[in-house]
């Protein structure tokens, strides 16, 4: 009786752990390289130009800048909140695919979270505002305009690691960036695709003290710190993504920065 229970504990203490274990695609916790394609239902509608990358500026309220362009090439997205959550979610990767609608293929698509959604539809937990490119690639050959004229339709999505190929994580220095004001846009981050903590180290070499100071998320992806002292270049970034691994870009800021400019790190998330 006592092996048999002993037995019985082992199992139950091996399904508890098992469960705890799990990942969905929703939890904000996952890891990549855990996350499962697990798929949930959601709204879609669609904004801008038909086959344009939305808002027409091809920015968004996540900072991120030519989403016309490699790699986003448009196929881009709003988020309502549980997607966007006030920014932490930019940059975020998500497969999604219709089926209800005639013109729907039922091919999967991957979307970047670029902007907010401002105007969510009313009982939809999950509301995906695409770009015209984005809605009209879910579409059978030659229904894109069909589709599009739906407005609304019913999607499936799954978030899955984003992958940049050919990309080092990269780091916009925005303008307005002083002696004493820094403000960065991070992008092209595999895996995860969002981050939630920057801290920035000055050099050591210039009685910088070569100690990580953390950021504070100004908006969408862009991160700032305001100093009491004017900060010595070259700067080190450390990023923590969504799921908590490090990355970090030693002097990836040079000594001659300036407001207003893109540097490409050699660091990437594998």
């Amino acid at each position: 009786m006592g092996v048999l229970s002993s037995i019985s504990l082992l199992l139950l203490l091996q399904a508890a752990a098992a469960a705890a274990s799990s990942v969905s695609y929703n939890d904000s916790s996952s890891s990549s390289s855990l996350m499962q394609m697990q798929w949930g239902n959601a709204r879609a509608t669609w904004y801008g130009q038909p086959n344009g990358a939305g808002p027409y500026d091809n920015g968004g309220a996540c900072g991120f800048k030519k989403v016309n362009e490699y790699p986003f090439m448009s196929m881009t997205s709003c988020g309502n909140q549980p997607l966007f959550r006030d920014g932490k979610g930019c940059g975020s990767c998500y497969k999604i695919r219709c089926s209800k609608h005639p013109a729907c293929s039922g091919r999967t698509e991957t979307v970047v979270i670029t902007d907010m959604n401002y105007f969510p539809v009313p009982a939809a937990p999950y509301h995906f505002d695409l770009s015209g490119t984005a809605f009209g690639k879910l579409a059978k050959p030659g229904r894109n305009d069909d589709l599009r004229r739906a407005g609304i339709i019913d999607i499936q999505f799954a978030r899955v690691p984003c992958e940049f190929p050919g990309l080092k994580v990269g780091f916009h220095v925005e303008e307005g960036s002083t002696q004493v004001y820094f403000a960065v846009l991070v992008e092209y981050e595999n895996g995860d695709g969002d981050v939630v903590q920057v801290d920035l180290m000055e050099s050591s070499r210039r009685g910088g003290g070569g100690r990580w100071t953390a950021m504070r998320e100004s908006w969408g992806s862009i991160w700032r710190l305001d100093s009491n002292h004017r900060l010595r270049p070259p700067f080190s970034i450390r990023l923590r993504s969504d799921s908590g691994k490090t990355l970090v870009a030693r002097d990836v800021i040079p000594v001659n920065w300036r407001p207003n400019t893109f540097y490409r790190s050699f660091v990437q998330y594998s």
